[in-house]
């Protein structure tokens, strides 16, 4: 460790097994982390580790500081709000909605701070280099969350210059409007991958700033929760881009408000306010579809289970398919990433009222 870096506190808890990486007959390694989904009343019906686990959310956060840009008097279309929440592929039709979304307030690709980067997507960062274009704030996967702030800064008098300093009016506003929305204050505050100020949360705070948004998409649609949520909903192409699972989630699950994060992490919420949250504590993305297939999967269960009705077996169908992570040997599959824990779920409700099942609050753990 280098001599600048405080080592933390208190070192972060493996969790739990979460799934197991298998390649031919044997499992050759595993993911440890944390799983918390929470039901319509807010309870938590699911865990696995530690749902009060401190975290950085990374990009699973950007709709909950959408949210809390459009109370401080961003004004953009849906489209743009999209671009907000984004974690994009730097795709053309990325960079435009960004560019129109800094013109708006008169603003242009020269006033984004966000760290330079070659587009996530690799037929997009190909084609890019290959016009000429370089590593850019533009092409850079969180330029949307970033033309967000700078047109909130231009529209409420805020100087746009210095935008990324936690002491900044809009990161105050950002602050004050996350902790309301998850429903606790940040503990820590440190630099995320695009220098904006990112913010701790716990997983179950995220997955009730997560069911927050699914709530009011119902109950007010043309509150800034409820326009984050239609945002997300109706254009994931936008949020994530072509071949991101992010996005496949949300067109596999009507009504679904997700969002990925780095370092393994990841919510989503149905639209009855049923909600999740994980992080993977290896910090790795290879595992993170897989174990956010099971986590939706057992949130599409609680949600069943509340309304008094069936899961429907398409929706499974889908959210597995997109969860699904095949191991490759020669470059043909030879195992897979498996979680197996998620089907267990209905049978722990049977027996526990619908209330807490798995993890170290339930019926035991990993199964």
């Amino acid at each position: 460790m280098s001599p600048d870096v405080t080592p933390p506190a208190v070192p972060f808890p493996p969790g739990e097994v979460l799934a197991r990486v298998v390649r031919g007959p044997l499992v050759e390694s595993v993911h440890l982390g944390h799983v918390v989904v929470v039901g319509p009343d807010g309870g938590v019906a699911f865990a696995l580790g530690d749902p009060g686990v401190v975290v950085w959310p990374r990009s699973s956060l950007k709709p909950l500081q959408a949210v809390a840009m459009l109370r401080a008097g961003l004004e953009v279309d849906d489209d743009g709000l999209a671009l907000a929440c984004a974690s994009h592929n730097g795709e053309p039709r990325h960079l435009d909605v960004v560019r129109r979304v800094l013109a708006s307030a008169g603003l242009g690709e020269e006033d984004l701070q966000n760290t330079p980067d070659l587009p996530l997507d690799p037929a997009a960062s190909s084609a890019w280099r290959a016009a000429g274009g370089e590593a850019s704030s533009l092409t850079q996967n969180c330029s949307g969350k970033h033309a967000a702030m700078l047109v909130t800064c231009a529209l409420a008098g805020w100087p746009t210059s210095g935008y990324l300093a936690p002491e900044h009016p809009l990161q105050r506003a950002v602050r004050a409007g996350v902790e309301e929305l998850v429903g606790e204050a940040v503990e820590h505050v440190t630099v995320d991958g695009c220098g904006a100020p990112l913010l701790s949360t716990t997983l179950l705070g995220l997955a009730h700033g997560f069911a927050r948004l699914a709530l009011a998409a119902q109950d007010a649609p043309s509150s800034a929760e409820g326009r984050v949520a239609a945002a997300v909903r109706t254009r994931p192409g936008l949020v994530g881009g072509t071949g991101r699972d992010v996005t496949a989630f949300c067109e596999a699950v009507p009504g679904l408000v997700a969002k990925d994060g780095a370092e393994g992490v990841y919510a989503a919420a149905l639209p009855d306010g049923t909600a999740l949250a994980l992080k993977l504590a290896d910090g790795g993305g290879r595992g993170r579809a897989a174990v956010m297939a099971a986590a939706l999967e057992v949130a599409l269960q609680v949600s069943a289970v509340h309304a008094h009705r069936p899961v429907d077996d398409d929706v499974v169908a889908a959210v597995r398919a997109v969860g699904r992570t095949p191991v490759l040997g020669h470059g043909a599959p030879v195992g897979e990433v498996v979680t197996g824990w998620s089907g267990s779920w209905a049978a722990d409700a049977e027996v526990a009222g619908a209330g807490v099942a798995g993890g170290p609050q339930g019926a035991g753990g990993e199964r």
